[in-house]
């Protein structure tokens, strides 16, 4: 049904595919955040079973954790799929993330991929929706719109060299270092 909706947009001109915009909103999970298991320790052999296993084992895709081997702080025995975050700056909690592709004609939604709440499954959502969007509907923007989780080298580099996208991305600045790393000043100009 989303997709005929789309077209219908698409035939009505009401989807360009001119230009893009990319952001995932964070979706709080029905987990306790009471008791959430170390990450290290990982998920109790009890908690273990086929269907838990099959579960698990979808969690290889980079969608859902796989993206990223940081181990997450904290894993819940009932959700295992959900990521522990203190993203919003306040108390962390159990949740997911919903990434939208939204054509910035008349601001209508292109595509929707739900991922875990971490940084490197947004941008893979990013790149796995600007490529349907290709395949289902054959458009292709000229340019994105997105944050600067949209800003590593890795993606600006995709956009551009792989797919001809002009990024309208914040980059993040690393000129000014204080971890020990050389920054922009130390180096002669």
């Amino acid at each position: 049904m989303f997709e005929s909706v789309s077209r219908r947009c698409i035939e009505e001109r009401l989807v360009g595919g001119e230009g893009f915009a990319v952001d995932a909103s964070l979706i709080k999970a029905d987990a306790n955040r009471q008791k959430g298991i170390e990450g290290d320790k990982g998920l109790p052999p009890a908690a273990a079973g086929r269907v838990i296993d099959e579960y698990l084992a979808v969690l290889d895709d980079a969608a859902f954790g796989a993206a990223t081997e940081v181990t997450p702080k904290f894993v819940s025995p009932s959700d295992p799929a959900a990521r522990w975050t203190g993203a919003h700056g306040g108390q962390a909690f159990f949740a997911y993330s919903t990434n939208y592709l939204i054509d910035i004609d008349n601001a209508i939604i292109v595509d929707v991929e739900a991922t875990t709440a971490i940084r490197q499954a947004e941008v893979l959502a990013a790149k796995r929706m600007i490529e349907r969007s290709l395949e289902r509907f054959d458009l292709y923007p000229s340019r994105l719109l997105g944050d600067s989780g949209y800003g590593s080298a890795e993606m600006l580099a995709w956009l551009v060299y792989e797919h001809g996208i002009e990024p309208h991305v914040t980059v993040f600045d690393k000129s000014a270092r204080t971890d020990g790393i050389f920054s922009r000043d130390d180096w002669p100009s």
